[in-house]
C-alpha cells in the first residue's frame, strides 16, 4: 500500500503532463483505444461534467501556485460563458459547472468577474425553486417535478451566493430543498432512490424510478455519495443537527454495504453478481463526504469515516488508477449508470477530480470548492 503522500506526488507527475495535452478543452471521458480526452465544447457546452476539469486545476494551481493551471482555468471558464447563453440548455447542475470554476477562481484570486459568473448561477438554480412543493427542479422538458439526489452539491453555490450578498433567499431555497430531499429521497435505513418525481402542485412522491442505478429500490453508489457529501456540506454551512445525521446515517450504510465489496465499489450496491460492474467515481465521491464528516466529528468520533475514506482511496489507487503519463485519465472504472452501453468502466472526469480532492484533503493541500 502506497503512502498519501506518494499518491500525491503521483498526481503531480501525471497532470504535470496532461494539462499540458488537455489545456483548456473542457474533458467528460477518456476513450479507452487511444486514452485521449473528449471536448465538451464540441458537443454540449452545457453539460454538467464542464466544472471539473477547470476545478482540477484549481486545486493543482492551490498546491503547486503553478501558473500553468491558473491560466487553463481562467481560460476554460471563459469558454463556459458560453453556456449561460444557452438559457434552455441549463439545468439544476450549474452549482456543478460554476463552483469549481468561477467561484473557485474567485476564491483564490478575487476576480470580480467570476464572482458575477457564481452570482450569475446561483440565481439560475434559484430560479428553478418550486415553492409549493419546497424543491428545485433538476431537468427541463417535461420534468417538471423531478428531483434527484445529485442536487445535494449542486445548492452549496446557493449557500456561498447567500454568504457573499447577505441575502438569505439563497439559502432558504437551499434548505428547504435539503429538506425535501430528506423525506421524498432518503429511505428509513439510510438508503436514498436517485430520482424522485414530484407533484408539481403539492410536492407529493408520484415515482422513484431507478434513474442511473440498477432498478427501482436499488441502491446507486454515487447516488449515495452524493447523499453523503451533499448532506455533510449543508451541516458545514448551516449548522443543521438533521443535516449531519442524514450524512451519517447515508455514510454508515455505504460502509457496510462496502465491506461486503472489499471496498471495490460496485454501480449499485443491489446489482447482480453477474456481470461485475465498477464505478470507481462513487468511491472518490463517497471518501470526500466520509471525510467531511470525519472534519466535523473531530479526530476520535470521526476515526471511522476517515479510516473508510483512506482505504476507499487505496483500494482505489491499487486496482483502478493508470499513472501513465501519456494517457489522460488517471481514475479508470468510472461507470455512469448501470445500463449504460459506452460510459463503462472508463475514465471519467469527475472521478478523477474526487480523487485529486480526497488525497490533497488526506495530505492538507486541499482547496475548498464545495
Amino acid at each position: 500500500m502506497r503512502t498519501i503522500e506518494t499518491i500525491y506526488q503521483s498526481i503531480l507527475e501525471k497532470m504535470e503532463s496532461e494539462v499540458k495535452r488537455t489545456g483548456s478543452k473542457i474533458p467528460y471521458i477518456a476513450d479507452k483505444k487511444t486514452g485521449s480526452y473528449d471536448d465538451m465544447t464540441e458537443t454540449d457546452i452545457c453539460w454538467w461534467t464542464n466544472g471539473f476539469w477547470p476545478g482540477i486545476l484549481w486545486q493543482l494551481y492551490n498546491a503547486t501556485g503553478s501558473d500553468i493551471y491558473r491560466t487553463c482555468a481562467v481560460q476554460v471558464e471563459n469558454r463556459l460563458d458560453a453556456a449561460f447563453n444557452d438559457f434552455l440548455g441549463l439545468h439544476h447542475d450549474v452549482g456543478f459547472m460554476w463552483l469549481p470554476s468561477a467561484v473557485a477562481d474567485y476564491r483564490l484570486t478575487g476576480n470580480k468577474a467570476s464572482l458575477k459568473r457564481g452570482l450569475h448561477a446561483a440565481t439560475l438554480l434559484a430560479g428553478r425553486y418550486n415553492p409549493r412543493g419546497k424543491f428545485i427542479r433538476c431537468w427541463n422538458d417535461e420534468k417538471i417535478g423531478w428531483i434527484i439526489v445529485d442536487s445535494m452539491l449542486n445548492i452549496n453555490i446557493l449557500y456561498w451566493a447567500s454568504d457573499q450578498t447577505g441575502d438569505p433567499r439563497f439559502r432558504f431555497i437551499a434548505e428547504d430543498h435539503a429538506d425535501t430531499v430528506i423525506k421524498k429521497i432518503i429511505r428509513p435505513d439510510g438508503s436514498c432512490s436517485h430520482i424522485a418525481i414530484l407533484n408539481p402542485e403539492n410536492g407529493d412522491v408520484l415515482d422513484t424510478p431507478a434513474g442511473q442505478g440498477y432498478a427501482s429500490g436499488s441502491l446507486w453508489t454515487r447516488g449515495q455519495s452524493w447523499a453523503i457529501y451533499g448532506f455533510a456540506l449543508s451541516y458545514t454551512h448551516t449548522r443543521k443537527e438533521e443535516y449531519l445525521y442524514t450524512a451519517r446515517k447515508a455514510a454508515d450504510t455505504f460502509i457496510k454495504e462496502e465491506e461486503k465489496y472489499d471496498y471495490k465499489t460496485p454501480v449499485d450496491f443491489r446489482q447482480p453478481a453477474i456481470p461485475v460492474r465498477y464505478d470507481s467515481t462513487a468511491g472518490c465521491c463517497a471518501a470526500c463526504g466520509l471525510l467531511e464528516i470525519a472534519d466535523i466529528l473531530g479526530d476520535i468520533e470521526g476515526k471511522t469515516y476517515r479510516n473508510a475514506a483512506e482505504r476507499l482511496i487505496h483500494v482505489t489507487d491499487e486496482l483502478f488508477c493508470n499513472w501513465n503519463r501519456e494517457r489522460d485519465g488517471i481514475v479508470d472504472y468510472g461507470t455512469a449508470a448501470y445500463h449504460s452501453k459506452t460510459a463503462n468502466h472508463v475514465p471519467i472526469i469527475y472521478g478523477d477530480y474526487y480523487f485529486i480532492e480526497a488525497v490533497f484533503r488526506l495530505a492538507g493541500k486541499n482547496l475548498r470548492i464545495w
